[in-house]
């Protein structure tokens, strides 16, 4: 049996996931198993997740995943070539996968492979280097140099899917991985399943307090409709913006946390300690330079204290979240080849590394922010992530 991997945030799950799974299966086999590597409570925009990683395991697998996996916090939040290095490396570390299949804009796997190969070259790497000296964000300097190496064909980076596949691939190449990358093309409305609704648009809805269950496929809307009803959805930053603040203001120095350097780690203090909302100092820490989404996650790993230190090194394990019965045997299978602990009962964790203790001790106080933006006071009590087993479905 064929297994691929896929590496996702599913925030929320929507037809159009649904399509990518079922697509690739198609073409790898019917019976291919599909693991993923997915954000936890924190995305990497910078956001909490509207509902919470458990429910959105569950949701991933009753809608097609036979086992879903997490990415830690520190790489969840962090830029587009530490989240698929993260996420690759678990994917290649849990021993199973011989492929990883991901949407891309040109639906080419040649043309991905082409541009993934040519931007690591020290010639693109040199004119990467000399855009950002002369002060052009990374994108764009990035952008200069496929210009450059690639002619017209440098079209590719211009499509965000497109550029995450190219990180994939540079993952594997720096791995060495034997894993096998396929790519499924995303044309006109594909990116949600023809219903109209991306996954922003579905967290618009409901923030607006809707019920867009129409777009959604219905086993995921059960689960979504069941965190709703319990008090634990829909889930924003705004719930949580006071203790947000709070953290920030206590910080004495930014210095240390990831992309918080060239002077940001200076206005990030400054308009952390007198701003009356994280939009507000976003607002004025923002640049020509920098995205929002590479403050947004500054901003929240300082919240965190998730410093820059805490992804030099790959992820120190393995969290289970979801599974099904395919899921459960594809974990025992695992657990004979896989080069990290995998950890289904989180007491296990006492028995791992220092590193590995470290970092799922940040995962459970980033659920402890995070549980403070439930809207149901009941349900924010602290140290859940230590009470939380995989949801096994169908079993």
């Amino acid at each position: 049996m064929a297994v691929a991997g896929i590496i996702c945030e599913y925030n929320p799950f929507h037809p159009g996931h649904l399509g990518h799974i079922e697509r690739t299966r198609a073409l790898l086999g019917g019976d291919c198993g599909v693991v993923c590597v997915m954000s936890g409570n924190f995305v990497q925009r910078g956001d909490f997740a509207v509902f919470n990683k458990h429910a959105r395991a569950k949701s991933a697998v009753l809608c097609g995943a036979d086992l879903v996996l997490e990415l830690p916090a520190p790489y969840a939040l962090s830029s587009s070539e530490r989240f698929a290095d993260a996420g690759v490396y678990i994917l290649d570390s849990i021993g199973i996968c011989g492929h990883i299949s991901f949407g891309s804009e040109a639906g080419d796997i040649g043309v991905i492979r082409e541009a993934a190969e040519k931007i690591v070259t020290p010639g693109a790497d040199a004119i990467t280097k000399d855009w950002l000296d002369k002060g052009l964000p990374y994108a764009a300097a990035r952008q200069k140099a496929a210009d450059a190496v690639m002619g017209e064909r440098s079209e590719v980076f211009k499509s965000p899917n497109n550029l995450l596949g190219i990180e994939y691939l540079k993952a594997i190449y720096a791995l060495n991985s034997p894993i096998q990358p396929v790519t499924i093309k995303r044309t006109g409305g594909e990116h949600d399943g023809g219903t109209g609704y991306s996954a922003s648009a579905l967290r618009n809805a409901l923030s607006r307090g809707e019920s867009p269950w129409a777009c959604v496929s219905e086993k995921a809307a059960e689960v979504y409709s069941s965190e709703i009803a319990q008090g634990r959805g829909p889930v924003s930053m705004k719930r949580c913006e006071l203790a947000i603040l709070s953290r920030l203001r206590a910080l004495r120095g930014f210095e240390q946390f990831q992309g918080a350097t060239e002077g940001l780690e200076h206005r990030l203090m400054r308009y952390a300690a007198s701003e009356p909302t994280v939009e507000a100092i976003l607002e004025k820490v923002k640049t020509k330079r920098y995205a929002m989404s590479r403050l947004r996650r500054m901003l929240m790993c300082a919240c965190l204290d998730i410093t820059a230190a805490d992804t030099l090194d790959p992820p120190p394990y393995i969290r289970v979240l979801a599974m099904n019965g395919t899921g459960m045997r594809l974990l025992a299978t695992a657990r004979k080849k896989t080069r990290l602990p995998i950890i289904t009962k989180p007491a296990t964790v006492k028995r791992l590394s220092p590193r590995a203790a470290e970092i799922f001790t940040k995962e459970s106080r980033a659920t402890d922010l995070y549980a403070l933006a439930y809207p149901e006071e009941s349900n924010r009590a602290g140290g859940q992530e230590w009470r939380l087993s995989p949801s096994i479905v169908g079993v």
